[in-house]
């Protein structure tokens, strides 16, 4: 019972992905509704068969603060797809401070980017527009969402509503 499947609130928002064999539990206590199924596969018992769950909807809603998502090196590498924000490399990657810590740089999602190591020293301790370098993309915070998408790797096509996708 290898798998991943996708658990919905009862407000259908994302919450978290767990296995086939949990999803089902849920399913069988009555905890959570099947919402979709991957087509011609059964999770069996002797005395009861189920649809192979693919996403389900819990009952009741359960109450989520806000997921903050931890500022770190691996994270920031995450969101920007490991690739260099200036040049679009993907070889030796590190993080840089969009404005330089030594002129009030602050370490926010903001003001960090995945940079390459020889696109970081040229840019050295100036800003961007400074070193005539163009970011690719703006920093921004990631949601709790593009991590969940981020975990599972290829995803289903049925999960795409869900997550904002499609």
């Amino acid at each position: 019972m290898t798998g991943h499947v996708l658990v919905l609130n009862q407000d259908y928002r994302a919450l978290t992905i767990t296995s086939v064999r949990r999803a089902t539990v849920l399913v069988i206590l009555q905890k959570a509704e099947l919402v979709e199924a991957e087509s011609g596969r059964f999770v069996r018992s002797p005395n009861l068969q189920i649809p192979w769950p693919s996403i389900v909807r819990l009952k009741a809603y359960i109450r989520v603060p806000y997921k903050k998502i931890m500022i770190t090196r691996k994270n920031v590498l995450r969101r920007d797809r490991h690739r260099c924000q200036y040049c679009n490399s993907k070889n030796q990657l590190t993080v840089d401070h969009v404005v330089p810590k030594s002129r009030g740089g602050k370490d926010t999602w903001e003001n960090l980017v995945t940079a390459c190591i020889p696109c970081n020293n040229r840019k050295g301790n100036r800003t961007p527009s400074e070193a005539a370098m163009k970011l690719s993309r703006k920093p921004f915070r990631p949601s709790y969402v593009m991590y969940i998408r981020d975990f599972v790797g290829s995803l289903d096509d049925t999960w795409k509503p869900y997550l904002f996708l499609s």
